[in-house]
Formats: C-alpha cells, sequence, structure tokens
C-alpha cells in the first residue's frame, strides 16, 4: 500500500474517535511526486490548526532556471507561488464541523515581497508550508473528511499552485523579473546620490488606511518634474525615468489633500519591494530609512536625547533618558536617537505625526519664553547638522511652517497628486521674507551614544513557561508578561513579520551579555538569518515568519518596558 493510501486509511480509521487520536497521524508520507510532511497536530479542533508542509525536488516542480538565476529572482518567484497558493486555499476550503475544521490557509504575502517560510526554494527543492484545520464534530474526529482533505484537496492544491505546467509562466515571469529590477533599482539610488526614486508612471494611492492595495479607477499616474527625473538602467524594465528625491534635506509642501502624505507613505514602504500590479514596483527608498513620529506614552531606556532635549526641570538627566511615560517631544527625540543608533541613513517625518513643539519654535514664542526657559532644541536647527556631520538624510512633510525653507536642500510641492520642483521659489520667498527666529541648539550635533541592555531584563516568562512569545497582527508583541506596543512603528506591515522579530528578540537576549552594544546585537542576528535564513529563529519549522530589518527589531527592543541598561 503506498504512503498516500496508508495515510487516507490511517485517518478513515479516527472516524468518531476523541480528537487527540489525530496526533497519530504526524509524520512523513510519500505522494506522488511530492512528500507531504505532518509536523504538528493540533490538540483540539478549536487550538491553531495542524502544521503540514510540502516538499518536492525542483526538476518535479519544472520551473526553468532562469526564473531562479538570481536570489532576487527567486525571491519574486517563492513570493508568487505562495501569493497563488494562499488565493486558491481561501477560494477552495470551507469551514467543516467544530473550531477552524476544513480550512487550510498559507500565511502568504500582501503587497510586498519579502521573505518568507511559507515558500522557499533552496538546495534543489521547493518547500510549502500551511496550515490544515483538521474537522471535527465536538471533539470527535472526523476522519474520513480529514482523508480527503489530506490526500485529495491537499495534492489538487500543490498540482495547481506550485506545478509550473500549470502555473501562469507569464505572470511568474513578471514575478521573477519585478524583483530582480527592484533590488537594482534600489541598488543604483547610492551610487546616484539619492535618498529615494518614484517612477513615471507610478500609482500611489492606496484604497484605504486598512486596505494596502492600490485604489481603484484611475489614480493620477506620478510624473517626475523635469528639474529632478533621473534615468536608471533596469536589468529586465531598461531604461526606466522618474523623480529622484537627492540626499540631504527634502521637503514635501503643498495643501491639505493634495498627496504629500500618500507620497511619504509610499516612501516609508519603498524599503521593500512590491508584487506586479502594486502601482509602487519602481518606487524605492533607501533601505536604512525609517518614518520618525511622536508617541505619547511609550517607553524610553537610557537614550541620550541631549541633542534635542536638554537641562529639564528636576535635573532630570537627558543624556541617559529613561521614562515609562514619554511626551511627544521626548518620545521623538528618542527615536530619533535609536534609530540612529541602528544605522539609519535617511529619517521620514510627517508634521501630520510629530509633535509641534519639537518640529518648531517660531520668533514670537523665543521673544515669549527665554531659551533658558525652554529645555527643547527644535527639529529645525538640527536636521542640517545631521546631513553636514552626520550624512543623515531627511525627507519631511511640511505644510505649516516656512521656516524650513531655509535649511532645505529640495523642495517638493504637491498639486493634486503631481509633484513640483520648488526649491528655487522656496528659496526665493525665504530671501524676500528672512526668519527673524534665532538659530538654538548650538553649531554641532551631538553625540549619539551606544548602549549596552542587560539581558536579563529580556525576561520572556510567563507562568510556567520558560519563553512565551506571541503576536496579534502587526501592533503588538506579547514577550513573557510584557505587551510590546508597535502601533507606531509603521513600516511593519505583515503579521509574520512580527512573529519574526519576536523570535529575533530571544536570539538578541542571547546574546546581551551586557558589553555588547545594541548595534553590535543587531548586527548578531543578522547575521543569524543571514546564515540560516528565517528557520534559524524557530526551534520547528513554522511557516509564517516574514522578513524584518533591523530596525524594525530595535524598535521593538526600545518599546519593552522591562529594558534596561549596563552602565
Amino acid at each position: 500500500m503506498s504512503d498516500i493510501e496508508t495515510l487516507r486509511a490511517a485517518l478513515q480509521r479516527l472516524e468518531g474517535k476523541p480528537y487527540p487520536a489525530y496526533k497519530d497521524c504526524a509524520g512523513r508520507y510519500a505522494f506522488p511526486g511530492f512528500t507531504l510532511t505532518v509536523d504538528h497536530v493540533q490538540g483540539d479542533p478549536f487550538a491553531e490548526p495542524s502544521r503540514v508542509s510540502v516538499h518536492l525536488p525542483l526538476a518535479k516542480a519544472g520551473i526553468p532556471a532562469d526564473l531562479l538565476a538570481t536570489p532576487s529572482r527567486a525571491l519574486g518567484v517563492e513570493s508568487h507561488l505562495a501569493r497563488g497558493f494562499t488565493a486558491l486555499a481561501a477560494r477552495r476550503s470551507r469551514p467543516l464541523g467544530s473550531g477552524k475544521g476544513g480550512l487550510i490557509t498559507m500565511d502568504g504575502p500582501l503587497q510586498e515581497v519579502m521573505p518568507s517560510t511559507a515558500v522557499q526554494l533552496r538546495e534543489g527543492f521547493l518547500e510549502a508550508r500551511f496550515q490544515v484545520g483538521l474537522p471535527a464534530r465536538g471533539r470527535r474526529a472526523m476522519g474520513c473528511a480529514a482523508a480527503e482533505l489530506l490526500c485529495d484537496a491537499v495534492p489538487e492544491l500543490v498540482a495547481a499552485t506550485l506545478l509550473y505546467p500549470n502555473l501562469d509562466a507569464a505572470a511568474l515571469g513578471r514575478a521573477a523579473a519585478a524583483n530582480e529590477d527592484a533590488d537594482a533599482l534600489r541598488g543604483a539610488l547610492g551610487p546616484q546620490g539619492l535618498a529615494a526614486f518614484v517612477a513615471d508612471g507610478a500609482a500611489l494611492p492606496r484604497r484605504s488606511g486598512v486596505d494596502p492595495r492600490p485604489l481603484d479607477g484611475t489614480p493620477v499616474p506620478f510624473a517626475s518634474p523635469q528639474s529632478l527625473r533621473v534615468e536608471i538602467d533596469l536589468p529586465n524594465g531598461g531604461r526606466v525615468t522618474g523623480m529622484g528625491i537627492p540626499r540631504g534635506v527634502t521637503l514635501i509642501v503643498g495643501g491639505g489633500f493634495h498627496g504629500k502624505s500618500t507620497l511619504l507613505q509610499a516612501l516609508e514602504l519603498g524599503v521593500y519591494n512590491h508584487c506586479p500590479g502594486d502601482g509602487r514596483e519602481r518606487v524605492a527608498t533607501d533601505p536604512s530609512a525609517v518614518k520618525i513620529r511622536a508617541e505619547d506614552r511609550r517607553a524610553v531606556a537610557g537614550v541620550d536625547i541631549s541633542p534635542f532635549i536638554d537641562d529639564l526641570p528636576g535635573g532630570t538627566d537627558t543624556r541617559c533618558f529613561a521614562t515609562q511615560d514619554a511626551s511627544g517631544s521626548t518620545s521623538q527625540a528618542a527615536g530619533i536617537l535609536e534609530a540612529l543608533e541602528a544605522g539609519a541613513r535617511v529619517l521620514l517625518m510627517d508634521e501630520d505625526t510629530s509633535a509641534t513643539n519639537f518640529m518648531i519654535r517660531d520668533q514670537r514664542m523665543q521673544e515669549l519664553i527665554a531659551k533658558e526657559k525652554e529645555p527643547i532644541t527644535p527639529f529645525v536647527d538640527k536636521v542640517r547638522q545631521l546631513w553636514e556631520q552626520l550624512g543623515v538624510s531627511t525627507i519631511l512633510v511640511m505644510g505649516g511652517s516656512g521656516d524650513y525653507f531655509e535649511v532645505a536642500d529640495t523642495v517638493i510641492a504637491m498639486d493634486a497628486y503631481r509633484p513640483r520642483d520648488v526649491t528655487a521659489e522656496a528659496r526665493a520667498v525665504a530671501a524676500r521674507h528672512p526668519g527673524a527666529r534665532r538659530r538654538e541648539g548650538g553649531e554641532r550635533f551631538g553625540e549619539v551614544r551606544p548602549r549596552r541592555p542587560d539581558g536579563r531584563s529580556l525576561d520572556p516568562r510567563r507562568g510556567h513557561r520558560a519563553e512565551s512569545v506571541k503576536s496579534l497582527g502587526v501592533k503588538t508583541v506579547l514577550f513573557g508578561t510584557e505587551e510590546i506596543d508597535l502601533t507606531a512603528v509603521e513600516q511593519l506591515v505583515h503579521p509574520g513579520q512580527l512573529r519574526a522579530v519576536g523570535a529575533a528578540l530571544l536570539a538578541l537576549r542571547e546574546r546581551a551579555d551586557g558589553a555588547t552594544h545594541v548595534a553590535e546585537l543587531l548586527d548578531g542576528v543578522e547575521q543569524l538569518v543571514a546564515t540560516g535564513g528565517l528557520d534559524a529563529l524557530s526551534p520547528w519549522p513554522v511557516g509564517n515568519l516574514s522578513g524584518f530589518r533591523r530596525f524594525e527589531l530595535a524598535a521593538a527592543l526600545n518599546r519593552l518596558r522591562t529594558l534596561r541598561l549596563v552602565s
């Protein structure tokens, strides 16, 4: 009897038995053309569904070698396959019996293309990991229905979504090419002195704040002003033109609802590649760009915020600032210094999500409140120092303060979603109406002081469990008994990233010996993933981890309320 018939018979014999009897079916089975592995069986119909994986030789999958010729192309293929498997499984599977029975699900990608454990191409094999809800009536196994799921529905899904002869070859080719082009585009930014690039014809608006798909209808296609237009040669797409945002200080200005924040949001997510048809496939941002915003009530652990805030009432030491309840200004200052510590070379900011008193202090307020009574040095007086002394660029949406005209290298005005280069006009306005405010904060930016976390303050214990780490959507990581609120970390886009960040915190904790700085700890985790893939973060195979950047891992570490430093 073949393995598939052995599994079918074993499942059918479980009909009506207590649900835990399903655990006898864990193991590996040779199916025609692939191997099916039941990695973990859920203990209850209402628990997380059972983890299942399939492995098939690339020769059996039939994917042409040219689509896998570079890591970029292979990742595009992986993402496309996962997207197809996820969509077809959602259409074909139906709830059956109690709990999550009957459902076949994969933690597939959204609009972004990033490494994932859902579908992987490696060492001559294609592996797909997904979940199957083994069906039950009450808490009794529906063995015959489970046999149909694993022995019939799964092979049909594999054939339809993972075997090249059954795929849309043109779409798969576009996925490989688009991802390779996106990596090449981002790689061209540095040599061209750019912080970001937006291609002509890009469609930036999204359907809503909770739906990242492109806006329905015919949104205004992006068109670069001639003065900022650059050309970049791509390996598949040939020569593309678009708006290059130079390194330095860039303002995005314009009236309300004209597309300022839409452009910035596209740049925020330009650190990731996007799937074909997204409209932002050729939007690329420096991979070290970090969105900074005010974040009232967040925790801050030993950050030197003295470049921005000093001489607080009560003598609080801002060179090692710590609080469990940060204000808008202290949180924004801490966010900048934490990003610099992690290696950010581009800061992205929007006045709508910034603390007003952190961004500007105008002449009238300077006259009313003397500097010795104001501990905050506004960002307008530090942004050029960031660029000139540290080489850190800033792209800032600013609609309410012309004082930034005097410190900007480039000014882009959005007019009905169309960009205009108004740098010369802004400088002329500044010359006609010279600002009377006095510069504050001295001639130097100040230090970015490295910090050394105490690993003992990263405690993942919860109850009797030595390590308890969970995530909730893209907002929260539960680390031990602590809840890490990542709502304001806007460059986290996929639940799988939070799961991976939570696991990475455990890896970081193991390296936090009290002598290692934050940047070195981030280096260590990056190297772990670069060497062993996302699987290096998990003790067993899972299909729900997605790629993350060091900056989002740092954000989670910095918001852990128990974090303590070694002095």
